[in-house]
């Protein structure tokens, strides 16, 4: 799949404040708004200011953990913030299973609507979402894995 420029990329776009985009939250590292196209109760998306394509571009380095866990960290508070009595699901869709060429975690406050929609945000092994504490577990930096004496 060809890589957009970051000026054709929708989401390049919203964090530029180029559309009228509703913010819940924004810093130099991520902005979060609201999902177009609910699937649960509450549904947001947390994206990096920086264009990048998916997880499948992620490595296994502070810079990228760091990321990801302040993008897992923004979506609980604002989920906690705004569904407090509900389960939550934070994850990545993974190429293929994607729909916008730019990382963006699913912050989901349950229950799916519709229920069927759960499917969609399930784990299909290599395929399909991954929970963003998996994602975070595969990119942790060497030097901050215990040690196997």
């Amino acid at each position: 799949m060809e890589v957009p420029s970051r000026s054709s990329c929708l989401f390049c776009q919203i964090s530029r404040g180029s559309t009228s985009t509703d913010l819940l939250f924004a810093d130099e590292m991520v902005i979060a708004f609201r999902d177009i196209r609910p699937a649960a109760f509450r549904h947001y998306l947390v994206i990096p200011v920086k264009h990048i394509p998916t997880v499948k571009h992620l490595h296994r380095s502070t810079e990228d953990h760091h990321l990801v866990n302040h993008m897992l960290n923004v979506g609980k508070t604002l989920l906690e913030r705004d569904a407090p009595q509900s389960n939550y699901r934070f994850g990545f869709h993974q190429p293929p299973f994607y729909s916008v060429d730019h990382l963006h975690l699913h912050c989901l406050a349950l229950p799916f609507i519709p229920s069927w929609k759960r499917v969609k945000y399930s784990s299909l092994g290599r395929f399909g979402f991954i929970e963003a504490d998996k994602l975070l577990a595969k990119i942790r930096p060497l030097s901050e894995l215990p040690s196997q004496l």
